[in-house]
């Protein structure tokens, strides 16, 4: 198995004041990971000659693999293409393939080819040309030392479509071997301590070759075990073993064992059980059926969402009963049930979920503290019920509102 270690350096004066969130070295490193390369670590530098000459030579120190996103582009701040020419003794040439491709992709857009874009087609003699077909910058593959230097556009689907394509198949040929696999374990409604103390005997009995990772996110716990070794089937039978014995040990918790989002375990199950769900979202705005709607062939069971943010639209769409608006407020149980059983009949759905709160100050703040949410599921049989008192700021609550409305469904449909 290999020992490779890589660090990833991000370039940009637009990364350190905060303008721009570096997505990259997350899904850079997540992919390293899948290979069995191990990221030591994650640096962001401005666009300063010296700070980058000063990263490189810090993090070749420590891995055989580094890579860069950001400072490939036209324009006089991007100094990473001439930097990497100069630190690796190289002389800048023309590449046709670049050039032609430079061409092409101007002529489609209508846009004229400039001088400026001819130093596109430009890449040091030292480096292996990583072909960017969804922009103009070309990515490089150096070798330096035994070690590798990888330099990426910053445009992260340009990253990623080069990474996809030219430099993964590239390390993996170069620096990987035997098996690297990964299991996981989906748990809602308890904490990472709880988790923890549940199973510390099951996992301290884990072979040095397994590991097993917490990964706690909006009331949900992702529990990742990582195997390694030479024989796959060995890996996979063992892997497959923990998974069940964790999960067993941890029960109804249990949500999932694979690695995916809550939305998708939902369209799952309403899509097998041929059911449909409606939503009313006050508080929560639309976010719900936001990310419902993020899986391909949601359309299938969701039959929609009435965003009901004022009381007149809970009464005139919903049938929430003014006197209850009146006498229990908007943010209450009995409003929220109501919610739900307007959707039932609005939205035609065979189960439907409502959301009402106080996300910050204002509204009922006078009677209730802020980030007091009622949620109700229900469908022509049965309506449950549950208060939320979230402690943070408004988008945060928002966030856990989300999470805890799709967890409810969950359990709803699963008791």
């Amino acid at each position: 198995m290999s020992n490779t270690a890589a660090s990833i350096i991000t370039i940009g004066d637009e990364l350190l004041i905060g303008q721009v969130i570096d997505t990259n070295s997350a899904w850079i490193a997540r992919k390293l990971n899948e290979l069995g390369i191990d990221v030591l670590r994650r640096v962001a530098v401005g666009d300063n000659k010296t700070a980058i000459i000063n990263a490189l030579d810090e993090e070749l120190a420590l891995a055989r693999v580094v890579i860069i996103t950001g400072g490939l582009g036209p324009t006089a701040d991007d100094i990473t293409k001439p930097l990497l020419n100069e630190y690796t003794g190289g002389k800048m040439m023309i590449s046709e393939r670049v050039l032609d491709h430079l061409k092409n992709l101007f002529a489609r857009r209508n846009r004229p080819f400039l001088e400026r874009n001819m130093k596109q087609a430009e890449v040091p003699d030292t480096c292996a040309i990583l072909f960017n077909k969804m922009g103009t910058a070309p990515g490089m593959w150096f070798d330096k030392d035994g070690k590798v230097i990888i330099a990426l556009p910053g445009v992260p689907f340009e990253m990623v479509s080069i990474m996809e394509n030219e430099a993964l198949p590239r390390l993996k040929e170069r620096f990987t071997s035997g098996v690297l696999m990964h299991r996981s374990i989906i748990t809602a409604g308890e904490g990472e301590s709880f988790i923890a103390d549940k199973i510390m005997d099951i996992e301290e009995s884990l072979p040095a070759h397994i590991k097993l990772a917490y990964l706690p996110g909006a009331g949900m716990v992702r529990l990742r075990l990582t195997g390694r070794g030479t024989d796959k089937a060995i890996i996979d039978g063992e892997l497959g073993n923990w998974q069940a014995e964790f999960a067993t040990r941890l029960g109804k918790i249990v949500v999932a064992l694979e690695d995916v989002p809550l939305e998708y375990i939902l369209w799952k199950w309403f899509t097998e059980n041929k059911k449909t769900l409606g939503l009313a979202e006050s508080c929560t705005g639309g976010f719900i059926g936001h990310h419902l709607t993020q899986i391909r062939g949601s359309s299938d069971y969701f039959n929609g969402a009435i965003v009901c943010y004022s009381n007149r639209v809970k009464e005139k769409l919903l049938g929430v009963s003014g006197e209850t608006l009146k006498k229990e407020g908007a943010v209450s149980e009995q409003t929220a049930i109501e919610m739900a059983k307007g959707a039932l009949d609005a939205l035609e759905s065979d189960i439907a979920f409502s959301v009402t709160g106080l996300m910050s100050a204002g509204g009922e703040s006078d009677r209730l503290p802020i980030g007091t949410v009622w949620m109700a599921v229900a469908d022509k049989e049965k309506v449950k019920t549950k208060v939320f008192n979230f402690p943070y700021d408004r988008e945060r609550n928002k966030e856990m509102a989300v999470s805890m409305g799709m967890l409810m469904i969950w359990k709803f449909v699963n008791d």
